[in-house]
């Protein structure tokens, strides 16, 4: 018992022991970094539950209206050079760190695993994140619903053009089952990262690194079209009524981002959440998402 006790104390000083995992947190479109009433409140919740946590919420521009406005309009490419640079250079995620992303925060987090390895993220946690893309626009947060009319237009008048492509963020992830060669070729950034075009080693095995890939679906999501998207489902190509699961796709059983081997080694997790996009109770994301981060 003392031996184990001076172990424990060596590790202890040596700075292995006692200190939770950093946690990294990505917002989701038209949120900011630091809303009170939303990635605010997320890491103060995390903070008063976790005693001694660091937690990033990430920044992109250089404040608050930037960062929301870049939401929209800054190349996710250009976003995730910004991110891997800005994780690269915090000495307090030099160690490892748990990512969470909310909306598409959470297929953003995804790429940062697969394209910036080191520091290393440990358990990736999307919530509501479209990691299959969408294929609709239903509405958006608050009161910037008249941007969300604008991006609705012009997703319908030519999601894969160049211009759109490189300007609107929600184009990147446009995924479009009734013209999926058309998506194949366009989008700059969704069918990069889902290997949609070839097989990038590194892609794969950099997310199989993941101790743990969680995945929240919103079960009355009004958002997410479809909202199978978020446990890695989409339509089935040709029409977009019917939707098959990740297990049933070309992704999954051609396993061109290591997804099978990584569902068979019990690293996908599925989580549901009964309410709409991202809405849920403190209580729920105390009791799902907290042990995973912990």
């Amino acid at each position: 018992m003392v031996a184990l006790g001076l172990g424990v104390l060596v590790l202890c000083m040596m700075g292995v022991c006692g200190e939770p995992l950093p946690l990294v947190i990505w917002h989701g479109m038209g949120d900011s970094c630091c809303n009170p009433l939303s990635m605010g409140g997320i890491k103060k919740l995390v903070e008063q539950q976790v005693p001694g946590i660091y937690v990033l919420s990430l920044k992109i521009g250089s404040n608050i209206i930037e960062d929301m406005e870049n939401s929209f309009f800054l190349n996710v490419n250009k976003q995730l050079d910004n991110v891997c640079e800005q994780l690269a250079k915090d000495p307090r995620l030099q160690n490892g760190y748990n990512g969470m992303g909310f909306s598409q925060g959470g297929q953003f987090l995804r790429a940062i695993v697969q394209k910036c390895p080191s520091p290393p993220m440990k358990n990736l946690i999307s919530i509501g994140g479209q990691h299959q893309g969408v294929y609709g626009f239903p509405r958006c947060p608050g009161e910037i619903s008249h941007i969300c009319d604008w991006i609705r237009k012009t997703l319908n008048v030519g999601a894969y053009t160049q211009a759109v492509q490189e300007h609107l963020v929600q184009a990147e992830y446009w995924h479009d089952p009734l013209n999926e060669d058309q998506y194949r070729n366009g989008s700059i950034f969704l069918a990069d990262i889902n290997q949609e075009r070839g097989v990038n080693e590194s892609y794969r095995s950099n997310l199989q690194t993941l101790e743990k890939f969680v995945m929240v679906k919103f079960l009355k999501d009004t958002m997410v079209d479809p909202a199978d998207s978020e446990w890695f489902g989409f339509y089935r190509p040709g029409q977009s009524k019917e939707t098959i699961t990740l297990q049933e796709s070309s992704l999954y059983t051609e396993d061109r981002l290591g997804l099978r081997k990584m569902d068979k080694a019990g690293k996908l997790v599925f989580l549901a959440a009964a309410g709409d996009h991202l809405q849920f109770s403190e209580e729920w994301f105390n009791e799902n998402i907290l042990p995973f981060v912990r």
